[in-house]
């Protein structure tokens, strides 16, 4: 099988990619490298690579050329960036994913859309979003995330195309951009820096080892029904307890934990029902504990991949200044 995966060169669509090489697949990455998508993700996978705009359709013809299937992790991301401004979310998200779905329609080829459980918004205690729950986005970044989605059933009812939907928990690490909790307050810990933990750090989350997202994603790709949306959860947290787990294996001491103004609109729990695709033989290989230890020994081995990130990058530098320093202060 010839897939194109868009967003490859980033956290998790290398990953992906990866994975589907190390099987013997043909593996074609259309990845746009904004800040965030990093060409060294991918110097151990054997890829054909295109750089370009998903939601430019000439570049979008051109990576796809053979392909017999499509899996789109190409998206802004992080809500804080949302929050500081939100055009280049509804472009890749929204935008991005219906000039692919047009290629898709015209070649009739198969179609992973990789969303986020942000989508279902804040959940209360004791209930867990189900696939047939409405979406009840907070975020610039989980609006758009939505909308995007909203194509892919559209599309399958009108156009009779062969797309599902995953919604992942949220995914940790190697290779992760250090913008995100993990990354960000591990390196940060082992280079004795603040850790800026929003409000009260009592927020909860489900966090998920990228190789097992991966491995739900394949699963979808390979046996997931048209139209369908499958969750893909993780491991239920409180922010604050993966702070002190992060400390304890950095070694780092308390004293740099540092609450700040939380974040507007903060949604205080997800919690996703993962019961659809088990069903169909997934299941997590990864406890949060094994798994995060051996994302912070990955950190801790590979400075010479986040440090350039964090010390030379004039958008890191530029984004940690506007989010963190009148927090910090």
């Amino acid at each position: 099988m010839r897939v194109l995966v868009t967003g490859g060169a980033g956290f998790i669509g290398s990953h992906f990619a990866r994975r589907l090489a190390a099987q013997g697949e043909q593996v074609v990455v259309l990845d746009k490298l904004t800040y965030s998508g990093n060409r060294a993700n991918l110097e151990d996978v054997e890829h054909e690579f295109h750089e370009g705009d998903i939601a430019d359709g000439t570049a979008v013809e051109a990576a796809a050329v053979g392909c017999d299937a499509i899996v789109n992790f190409a998206a802004e991301t992080h809500v804080d960036r949302s929050i500081l401004g939100a055009t280049d979310f509804g472009h890749t998200e929204f935008t991005g994913t219906q000039v692919l779905l047009e290629y898709v329609k015209e070649k009739q080829i198969r179609y992973v859309q990789v969303s986020t459980d942000e989508v279902y918004g804040d959940m209360p205690e004791g209930r867990s979003a189900l696939e047939t729950d409405p979406v009840r986005p907070s975020s610039p970044y989980s609006v758009a995330k939505a909308a995007g989605d909203l194509w892919i059933p559209a599309y399958v009812r009108t156009f009779g195309i062969d797309a599902s939907v995953t919604r992942g928990a949220n995914t940790y690490g190697s290779h992760q951009y250090p913008e995100k909790m993990v990354p960000l307050f591990t390196t940060n810990a082992l280079d004795g820096l603040p850790l800026p933990v929003y409000g009260n750090g009592r927020q909860r989350r489900e966090w998920l080892h990228v190789a097992d997202h991966c491995a739900g994603i394949e699963l979808v790709l390979r046996e997931g029904k048209p139209g369908e949306i499958y969750n893909v959860g993780g491991q239920e947290r409180e922010n604050m307890d993966v702070v002190r787990r992060i400390l304890d294996l950095t070694g780092a001491s308390p004293h740099l934990v540092k609450t700040v103004t939380d974040r507007p609109g903060h949604d205080r729990r997800y919690s996703i029902d993962s019961s659809k695709l088990r069903e169909l033989g997934w299941a997590p290989q990864h406890s949060f504990d094994s798994g995060l230890a051996e994302t912070v020994e990955w950190y801790r081995t590979h400075r010479e991949w986040w440090e350039p990130i964090k010390k030379k990058s004039k958008d890191f530098k530029e984004y940690y200044e506007r989010q963190y320093a009148a927090r910090l202060s």
